[in-house]
């Protein structure tokens, strides 16, 4: 069995970009501690049908609400077990709905819509990140479904190292 040695557990210095492949600016983002939810669209009269499969794999629905402003959504919380971790079913409420414009990207399919993870202060992710140079979706955290506060990260980000799907930064209110 590989051992490791005492050096690979120092915590880097300044300047060990190179060492670590973590870009200084990245490091100045307030830690996100774990997934919230995996959001996934699905088409316009398909979100029971949706609930009631989840649920024959074991999750149960902890939570609805229809979401208006941008969003245009309706959604099912679903969780498995006890963990933090749900999925959330999104279902456009109209064809101005990003979720609605996603589904006919994807040839009228639904499919993954964003990634949220969460982080105990919204506002200080929202600065760090900004000063860092995301390119974020929201002009500043906004209120969210189930109390929380959200903003969204765009998934070409960064030019060096885009992320590829959409990512939404979520804020319990449990958590101020």
């Amino acid at each position: 069995m590989p051992t490791i040695s005492a050096e690979a557990h120092e915590k880097p210095q300044a300047g060990d970009q190179a060492k670590s492949g973590i870009p200084e600016d990245f490091k100045q983002v307030p830690g996100i501690q774990f997934v919230d939810h995996v959001a996934i669209a699905v088409k316009q009269g398909d979100l029971d049908g949706q609930v009631k499969a989840y649920e024959m794999l074991g999750f149960r629905e902890i939570h609805r609400e229809e979401v208006l402003g941008t969003d245009q959504v309706r959604e099912a919380l679903l969780q498995i077990g006890d963990g933090p971790n749900l999925i959330q079913l999104i279902e456009p409420l109209s064809p101005e709905s990003p979720a609605q414009k996603l589904i006919e990207r994807n040839g009228g399919r639904g499919g993954l819509a964003h990634v949220a993870f969460r982080v105990k202060n919204a506002q200080q992710a929202f600065d760090a990140m900004q000063a860092s140079g995301f390119h974020l979706i929201d002009k500043s955290p906004r209120k969210g479904s189930r109390g929380t506060t959200v903003f969204f990260v765009h998934p070409k980000s960064r030019a060096d190292n885009p992320f590829g799907f959409l990512i939404e930064i979520v804020e319990d209110p449990e958590s101020k």
